[in-house]
This record gives structure tokens, sequence and C-alpha cells, in this order.
């Protein structure tokens, strides 16, 4: 048997030069989340590589390996600037990439990561100490494959919960939804989506090829920044420009779902989600909480959306990280995300912190 062929590309064309092999490997891997995409993980390093790595310029190590010529895997890596020295972190880690792993044919994630590993600490490799690997799913086989192979190597590895995604595994109909709710959770609901359904003038809609794309971000990124301060600071320029560009890439690729909530044709709430694999992925919202008519307007959207991927058949409607209260007022159910740390430097084996 030949062994695998691992080469790490350090320039950003890698990400068009590899799009279809790409796309086609995340297709038949373990993880399979929009965050891995390739137009999903270019826009991340054409916008926020810099500022999340604090690196400049940012240092990419994308690693491929093959099996012949057959692409097996893709490793997308860059270099952080860490105060315990070179690090290498997931591209796209951490604010606004829910989900991250390695990209790699299943049943093969073993031979991958050695393979890696291998190509990582060779003489022509880049010089590093740690890998900081965040928001890896709580189903991925790296969370078992990788501490595994690093502890053979005498390194030492801390794998813990990182943050929780609360998530709905949606039944088939509406009513059976409602009666999975709290008693209170359900009652409050009914009421609040009573008195929208009765207030003149209120629709919600999801933009689609006859609204024009660029016009209902631009309204979707003004809902965000009025939501908060946090959300207002949050939207820097380079953040901005990253939203426009993934929307646009979610857009071409089929799996947009941008949707408003209007009263008398002025937007109170949107959410920006990704419908991929069947599953709803809720990444983003805004909320004009000043013009809405107390009728609690994120959540009667988010109410709508719910009822909708109900009847479109989806499996799950997934929040994605964080731990806020309208969450599991809506039925989320805690999934965890984790975050391995790898240390090369240190030859203790560390216990997993896997609660």
């Amino acid at each position: 048997m030949m062994p695998l062929h691992v080469e790490v590309y350090s320039h950003p064309s890698a990400f068009d030069a590899l799009a279809d092999e790409w796309t086609a490997l995340l297709r038949c891997s373990a993880t399979d989340v929009p965050f891995l995409a390739p137009s999903c993980q270019r826009a991340w390093w054409r916008h926020l590589a810099d500022v999340e790595t604090q690196q400049t310029p940012p240092l990419l190590y994308l690693v491929t390996v093959r099996d012949g010529t057959e692409l097996v895997g893709i490793v997308p890596l860059c270099q952080a600037d860490c105060p315990k020295g070179h690090t290498l972190q997931w591209v796209g880690c951490v604010e606004v990439s829910d989900y991250l792993d390695a990209v790699v044919v299943a049943g093969r994630e073993a031979e991958v990561w050695a393979a890696v590993l291998d190509g990582l600490t060779g003489p022509a490799a880049p010089g590093w100490e740690r890998m900081d690997l965040c928001n890896v799913p709580a189903a991925s086989p790296t969370l078992q494959v990788l501490p595994a192979l690093a502890r053979e190597r005498g390194w030492a590895v801390e794998t813990e919960v990182q943050e929780v995604c609360p998530v709905i595994p949606l039944p088939s109909t509406w009513e059976e939804y409602l009666a999975s709710l709290d008693g209170k959770d359900r009652h409050e609901l009914r009421r609040k989506l009573r008195r929208a359904e009765a207030l003149d003038g209120l629709r919600w809609y999801i933009v689609g090829p006859q609204h024009d794309l660029e016009a209902e971000m631009e309204d979707f990124l003004a809902l965000m920044a009025r939501s908060t301060r946090a959300k207002a600071e949050f939207l820097t320029p380079p953040m901005r420009a990253f939203f426009r560009e993934l929307a646009w890439a979610a857009f071409a690729e089929g799996w947009l779902q941008l949707a408003f909530l209007e009263w008398d044709g002025r937007k109170l709430a949107a959410y920006l989600n990704f419908v991929y694999r069947n599953r709803v992925l809720v990444y983003n919202s805004g909320l004009d909480w000043r013009a809405d008519p107390g009728i609690g307007a994120g959540i009667v959207l988010s109410a709508f959306l719910i009822r909708h991927a109900i009847a479109e058949g989806r499996e799950a409607y997934d929040f994605l990280r964080g731990s806020e209260d309208y969450k599991y007022r809506l039925g989320g159910k805690d999934v965890p995300v984790y975050r391995i740390g790898v240390d090369r430097n240190r030859t203790r084996v560390d216990t997993d912190k896997n609660g």
C-alpha cells in the first residue's frame, strides 16, 4: 500500500483551486456543515483571518491528504499569535464558525490524521508548539482520533466542553412541537402568536430570487446593529464584509434562509439562517426592539420559522452556539461542542474534561 501524500498550501488561492474537490469531499465526511464549505472558509480568510489570528499577514497551513490522486482529507489550519507559543488553529475559529473540523472521508479519520501529524512535524513543516482547535462537534470522530494519536507521540492533550448548541429535534406536526414545550412556555408562545397574527399589516417573508439580496442584507445588518450595543460593536467593517460575502455564497449554493418580520412595511426582526442537510442552522439575528408593538417580534419570527421548518419536513432546528434563555423556551436541548488542545512541549498526558 502506498503511503498517503501530504501537501501544505500556504497561499489563499488554494480555496478556489481545491473548491470542487473540497465540496465533494465535504459531502462524504462525518462533519458536513456549511462552515467547512470552501466558500465560507475563503470568506473568513479574506476578511477576518488577520483579526482572529493576530498575525499580519496571516499564515495559512491548508493541509491536504491524497491517496494516489484521490483527495481523502483536508485539514484547514492557520497560525495564531499566542503567548504559549506558535499555535495552529482552524481556519474560521472562533467567533463566526459554530462547527469546525477536519474534512475527511468518513471512516478514514485515523489514517488521515496520522498522516497530517507526521506531515506537520517533518523537516519542511511549520514550527509550532500547540494546536488549539475550537468548536468541534460532539459527533466528530476527531474527538477520539486526534487525542489518541497525539498521546501516542507523547504530547499533552486536553479536551473540554467549550460551549453548547441548543437544538430542537423537529416532530412531524406543529401541534406535536407545541405539546413538547413546557406548559408555561407553550401558553406564552400561543399568546404571542395570537396577538401577532391579529395585528393588521404584519407579515413575514424569506428572501428569494425576486428580492434584492444586497439591499436585504443591508437591512439585516442594520437590524443586527440596533439589537444591542454588543452587536453594534461586533459589526466592524471587516465583519460586515464577511457577512455580505457569506450571504452571497450561501445564496448561490442554495442554503441561505434570510427571513424578516415586517409591520406596516417596517422591518422589526430578522434571522440569517442556513438550511443545510435538512437542518435549519440559526446563524444570527437582528431586532429593532424600539419599533416592536409589544408582540415579542424576535420570538414570533422564530416561531414562524420553526413552523415553516416542520411543514417542510426538516429534521432539526439548531440554534448553534450560545445558551440564551429564549432558545430553551422554544424547546432547545443542549448539544456540546468541544475544544481540543495539543501541546508538543509537554509530555504529561492530561485528563479529558468531557463533562
